[in-house]
């Protein structure tokens, strides 16, 4: 297997780690700045805002840069910002590093997505992408589960560590390993946000953003959550969290054989409705093992599930510009779940922990909604395209 593909993968695998792994270790870090585990999630928002808002940014302005320049920009200030983190001596400077590691991850993984498809023939392009985002899916379902295990047994730190020394190994290897690679033509800031004037590309992220704040208002605060039925056992949040990996993982892989036989619509309404169903009743299935682990299974293959139709959906927009408009859907992505982290630890006080089910369970019902309006605005305006031809 080409080593310089594997080596964007093991970055993305480091990032990936970094973005997840902090939903089973918040009480670890909560305990350790003596905060509540509300202010402690908000190491998760400062992380998922600066690289949503960075992202297009960062695109546009470093257009001009050498691409491995960057990727070694972006992955190393990646790892100095974990490195900070460890250090840090209060939640404030914490919340400073967690910035730094979105800006890190910002600059990396587009490029590596970019980077990846300009190294093999055309025809190799979508296999090269599968290796690159594989790296990401794999963390879910490995690294997020090991990082939690090492901080219940150990130290949070340590789980940084782990992920610092991911990103140190990917610098290494794209230092050794990766060529000087053509750039791709320069597309402006103004450009990147050009989908936006469009209510059909508004309403998809619209419906992503409030997808992604339904599920991470719990995965947030997974471990607390979910205490009553691991019993604070690391191991047992580590199972849940495999659970949770898995489930997307192979969600994905099925998910793109049913999209053209029933379209990307139907796929988000059902998956959105099951996530819906399965966030409410948490309140309930997550006092035991059992049904704990159904739940988080189920919850997260459909959860992952609405990723790829929802692309496909903005692809079908407008094709020349997919790269452009699967940079927004990912910055919504992370801007849902900014909101996702700082609306959990607003209601945490209030109505505790193991209730969040009955508030994330409401942002989804309105995705469910805002997806039925993209629907019609997308079909009204084929028929009005359709007419304009047969004119």
């Amino acid at each position: 297997m080409d080593r310089r593909l594997l080596t964007l993968s093991l970055g993305m695998f480091a990032l990936g780690t970094d973005s997840f792994v902090f939903a089973g270790i918040l009480p670890e870090i909560a305990h350790s700045f003596g905060v509540s585990i509300g202010a402690a999630g908000q190491l998760i928002s400062v992380y998922a805002l600066s690289y949503a808002l960075l992202g297009p940014t960062i695109a546009a302005l470093a257009a001009n840069v050498p691409r491995k320049r960057l990727l070694l920009s972006g992955i190393g200030l990646f790892v100095i910002a974990n490195l900070g983190t460890i250090a840090a001596p209060n939640i404030g400077i914490a919340l400073a590093t967690r910035a730094f590691a979105g800006l890190g991850a910002a600059m990396f993984s587009p490029t590596a997505s970019g980077t990846g498809a300009s190294l093999v023939p055309p025809e190799r392009r979508g296999y090269a992408l599968s290796i690159i985002v594989a790296g990401l899916t794999t963390a879910t379902a490995l690294g997020s589960p090991i990082g939690a295990v090492i901080g219940g047994l150990a130290s949070w730190h340590w789980t940084l560590v782990l992920v610092a020394a991911l990103g140190t190994a990917a610098f290494a290897g794209i230092l050794a390993f990766m060529p000087d690679v053509p750039l791709l033509p320069a597309i402006s800031l103004r450009e990147r946000l050009s989908p936006l004037n469009d209510s059909r590309v508004g309403l998809t992220l619209a419906t992503t953003v409030l997808a992604q704040i339904g599920t991470f208002i719990i995965f947030s605060y997974f471990s607390v959550v979910f205490d009553r039925a691991i019993g604070h056992s690391a191991p047992m949040l580590g199972v849940l969290l495999v659970l949770w990996g898995l489930g997307g993982t192979f969600s994905n892989l099925l998910t793109g054989r049913i999209l053209d036989k029933i379209g990307s619509h139907k796929v988000v309404l059902i998956k959105l409705a099951i996530v819906a169903i399965v966030i409410l009743t948490m309140p309930i299935t997550g006092a035991h093992l059992w049904s704990a682990a159904i739940a988080v299974t189920i919850w997260g293959a459909c959860a992952w599930g609405v990723l790829v139709p929802q692309q496909f959906r903005l692809a079908s927009l407008n094709p020349p510009m997919t790269a452009v408009l699967v940079g927004l859907n990912t910055s919504a992505t992370y801007v849902g779940v900014s909101i996702a982290g700082a609306l959990g630890a607003a209601v945490i006080p209030v109505i505790g922990s193991h209730n969040l089910g009955y508030l994330s369970a409401i942002p989804v019902v309105i995705a469910i909604l805002v997806s039925g309006l993209a629907t019609r605005r997308i079909a009204a305006f084929a028929k009005t395209a359709k007419a304009a031809v047969a004119a």
